[in-house]
């Protein structure tokens, strides 16, 4: 039904963790939950930075073999990763679309961060009041992008993300290029937020903008996402 709302997932194309030689890319369940929430309500597009396949992060299908979500999703919707359509086609096009939404893993940390396509569209999609959302890692997207005014995009809006101290339990934080929740506190204004405890669901709307800190908030995004779009 050509009624139905638009949603753009943006994934990452990088997958090697830094300098440590292992593999990195998209996360599991934080594409198989968002997706599992709204695709029966609105029409799915993805996109890569460089568009064909995506890098699955293979140790998120271990951590995800007692999730049926999850594991439904790798088996029956490869061909949603391994077809992606290119990031820089989707320019211009922010009103086709109700919302664009990045999933997370450590990939987006090192590409989709500093992508000035993925930066020309999140704008896009902001001054034209769509919905910008981010889960886990995906904020990384969010993290350094500019308006035209040349201040943060996120600047005054609460946000959230994956935690430092969630990063340092995995033993990751020396492999990123830059501390997420330290970089989304200077682009808010200090209005990072998180849960209680490290692994704790956490979903963040701020005005259009909604985030979700990790993994266990993937299906809360998804569910902010789909009230957002519905309502408008």
């Amino acid at each position: 039904m050509s009624s139905q709302p638009k949603v753009l997932f943006v994934l990452t194309s990088h997958d090697q963790m830094g300098n440590t030689g292992k593999p990195t890319g998209w996360y599991l369940p934080e594409f198989a939950h968002p997706y599992h929430v709204l695709s029966p309500h609105a029409q799915i597009s993805i996109a890569s930075p460089s568009g064909g396949a995506s890098p699955l992060d293979p140790s998120s299908v271990e951590a995800s073999k007692e999730d049926d979500v999850s594991v439904r999703f790798l088996k029956e919707n490869e061909k949603l990763w391994k077809q992606t359509e290119k990031l820089d086609s989707f320019l211009g096009r922010a009103g086709e679309f109700d919302a664009i939404f990045f999933v997370g893993g450590h990939g987006p940390m090192f590409d989709l961060a500093t992508s000035t396509t993925s930066h020309k569209l999140i704008n896009e999609f902001a001054s034209q009041n769509k919905i910008v959302s981010a889960v886990c890692h995906g904020p990384a997207a969010l993290a350094y992008v500019k308006t035209s005014s040349g201040s943060y995009l996120l600047d005054g809006h609460a946000v959230t993300g994956f935690s430092t101290s969630e990063e340092d339990a995995v033993g990751l934080t020396s492999a990123m290029p830059f501390i997420l929740e330290d970089q989304l506190n200077v682009a808010s204004g200090g209005k990072f937020e998180k849960a209680g405890a490290d692994w704790g669901e956490k979903v963040v709307v701020s005005g259009k903008i909604i985030t979700g800190q990790n993994p266990a908030s993937a299906s809360g995004v998804g569910q902010a996402i789909l009230k957002a779009i519905q309502k408008k």
